[in-house]
Parts: C-alpha cells; structure tokens; sequence
C-alpha cells in the first residue's frame, strides 16, 4: 500500500457495547419519512463509551425504558435485535434531547476514573493548542492552573478538583458540555469545534450491524 492510500485511508469506526436509551418509540416515528424502518419499534441510544448516537430496534415483545443500559455487543443480546445504525444529532426527538444531558452525565459520573485522568494527563493537541482549553469554561485562563495543580499531585476525583481549583466548580459538567458539542452536528465545525476528543467523528453511510 503506498502512502496516499494510507493517508486515505478512514480510522475504523469503534463499536459500542452499552447503550443508554434516550427515547422509545413503541410505534416508530411520527413522521415516515423519518427513518426507513418507519412503524416499527425504535429506540434512539447513546453509546456508554464513545457517545455515539444510536437507532436500535428491539426483540419481539421487548418494551424498553428511558435511561435503560442495553447491551448491543457482539454477543446475545436480550433486549435489543439490531442495531439499525448511527444517529445524527439533529434527527433526535425531544425527547431524546432533554435525556441527553442526563445519559451523558451518568455516564461521565460512572467512569469518574477515566474523566479525571483526561485532567491529570491529557496533553497539547497542537502547537497552539492543549486539550484543555477545548473543555468548556477552562480556556487558557484555567489551563495553566489545572497544570500546576496536577504536577504537584495528581487528582483523585471531580470533588478533589474542585476543592484545589474552586474555579472548576463543576468538572464532571464541564466534560459533559463538551460531549454535547461534539455531538452537536447543527453547528459548523470550526476553531476549537473541529476537534474530537471524546467522541468520534461522524461518519456516512450509516450501517446496520
């Protein structure tokens, strides 16, 4: 393979395990011309470790519950028959929209761990940019602040954060904003929008699995 094939070459889509479901639709959509599973169960999803927004249509006889984990792996599932593909932002239901926040803020509280080490080693992402300042309400006013922080002892938790920055009232709600964000395909991507540091960038055709 020569280098302008690898250049080419698209990052494989990372499959999701869990999902969150946002909203269940026992009669498929409203409007028809909404999805081409039209009239048939659907639930809209989030995934448990990318983000990524989901369609899901469930077994025979399976009624699922807002805020209910799924298992969409490779393996049996029990309540989900087919994973009909990804969502794009703009097509949720309300729904959908008002649950996010709260799917995305249980997920982030979940895997406290993970999102406190993007705090205490997350590094530059360019030449004149570092991570942090893409995380909303940090910029570069906080960013030297959180770095000084974590160079004299890493943090342990978001309340230990906060505790040592109380700037940074809210950490958890900060990551949360910016998955939003990065979800959001309404808005153009530009200047600190155009990066994706905790979800994966969108990606057509969508494809059922």
């Amino acid at each position: 393979m020569d280098s302008r094939n690898r250049r080419d070459k698209k990052p494989a889509v990372k499959k999701e395990e869990y999902a969150v479901v946002l909203d269940y639709l026992s009669r498929g959509y409203v409007k028809s011309d909404m999805s081409k599973f039209g009239g048939k169960p659907i639930a809209q999803a989030i995934g448990t470790e990318y983000f990524t927004l989901l369609e899901l249509a469930p077994k025979n006889g399976v009624d699922l519950e807002i805020q209910d984990t799924v298992y969409i792996g490779k393996g049996k599932r029990d309540k989900i028959y087919r994973v009909l593909g990804k969502l794009d932002f703009e097509n949720l239901t309300a729904t959908s929209r008002i649950e996010l926040d709260y799917a995305i803020r249980d997920i982030v509280e979940a895997n406290e761990e993970k999102f406190v080490n993007f705090f205490n080693t997350t590094e530059s992402i360019s030449t004149r940019q570092h991570s942090l300042e893409l995380i909303p309400g940090i910029g570069k006013k906080y960013m030297w602040d959180i770095i000084k922080a974590r160079e004299e002892k890493p943090f342990e938790s978001f309340e230990d954060i906060s505790k040592r920055l109380p700037t940074l009232a809210d950490p958890a709600g900060m990551i949360v904003n910016r998955i939003k964000q990065e979800l959001d395909t309404t808005t153009p991507r530009r200047g600190k929008n155009r990066y994706y540091i905790f979800t994966q960038a969108p990606r057509r055709p969508r494809n059922s699995r």
